[in-house]
């Protein structure tokens, strides 16, 4: 019984891999919009798509990350500036893409631009902070894709968009979860709406990996910032040492779990844009595939009672 078993598993990974392997043809007539390519993996998924024959459209925030990528990848690619933040930013760039490509659309829009501060326990902020962060890593996704939905529409494309395992499962305070979440109930409604007009919707769930996000420097500063401007009364709550061990957490934990191969989860999304059949999900890294999908899984008793043995223990306990 165990082999049988087991050769249905062989036999299921195997056929997925031969269906999974054919990619798109005409690569050169079809344009690929990226967002976030200043670095990171956008800023790889630029320059490997460009490589691989791809009418790039790579959005930076920054002039010096623009300047970067064009050295680095062929005449074809296309920089531009973009704030997801800004409608003006945004329909400006839509603008420039509808004159672009003209009446073979858009065939691919990649939401990749995301950031991880402010984060912290939820009483350590103030709504503005939730406010700031869901501007860019959710509202900055569903005003991209409207922008440019039409045009994706006309080719029958994509939308491929950037979430996390953290989509999935809630382990920390703040709005990083929360945006999150949302971009994956935006991706569920949106897949569904855009299936009858032959387009296909995508998403990213990337665990732990070495980027921004995940920087032990950014995320430090992010931590002392907030603690240093919260009420006395609510680091009283905490205690005086607390503020160390998140510290120590970040600068032991998150990097150690952070993986440095970045091209796991560039290679789902070139597969998510060019493979003739695309997953509907990618879970690139093995923390998401082997704890954090898993831990999702488990009825909330369980994953709480994992992760509050995990937390950083409290002055005052419960009363």
């Amino acid at each position: 019984m165990f082999l049988y078993l087991l050769g249905l598993v062989v036999f299921y990974y195997l056929y997925r891999w031969v269906k999974e392997l054919p990619r798109i043809s005409d690569k050169g007539s079809k344009y690929v919009y990226i967002t976030g390519c200043d670095s990171g993996f956008g800023n790889l998924l630029a320059r490997h798509l460009d490589k691989h024959g791809f009418r790039v459209i790579a959005s930076c925030f920054t002039e010096k990350g623009e300047e970067d990528l064009k050295k680095s990848c062929s005449s074809n690619l296309i920089t531009t500036h973009l704030d997801v933040r800004s409608k003006d930013s945004i329909a400006k760039v839509a603008g420039m893409i509808k004159d672009k490509v003209r009446e073979r659309g858009l065939w691919a829009v990649v939401n990749n631009a995301g950031v991880s501060v402010p984060s912290a326990p939820c009483d350590w902020l103030t709504i503005d902070d939730y406010k700031s962060m869901l501007d860019v890593n959710l509202n900055g996704v569903i005003a991209v894709t409207l922008s440019v939905l039409p045009l994706i529409k006309k080719a029958r494309g994509r939308v491929v968009n950037v979430a996390s395992v953290f989509g999935r499962i809630s382990v920390t305070g703040g709005p990083y979860t929360i945006s999150k979440y949302g971009v994956e109930a935006f991706n569920d409604s949106l897949r569904l709406n855009m299936e009858p007009f032959g387009v296909r919707v995508l998403c990213i769930e990337p665990g732990f990996f070495k980027t921004n996000v995940t920087d032990v420097g950014i995320l430090s500063k992010n931590v002392k910032t907030l603690w240093e401007r919260m009420p006395q009364e609510v680091r009283d709550d905490y205690g005086t040492e607390y503020l160390q061990k998140a510290l120590d957490v970040i600068a032991d934990k998150v990097s150690k779990i952070s993986d440095g191969d970045l091209m796991k989860v560039v290679n789902c999304m070139e597969h998510a844009v060019a493979a003739v059949q695309p997953r509907t999900r990618y879970s690139p890294g093995w923390d998401a595939k082997l704890f954090w999908l898993p831990l999702s899984y488990m009825p909330s008793c369980v994953s709480d009672y994992i992760m509050g043995k995990e937390a950083i223990p409290i002055a005052k306990p419960k009363q």
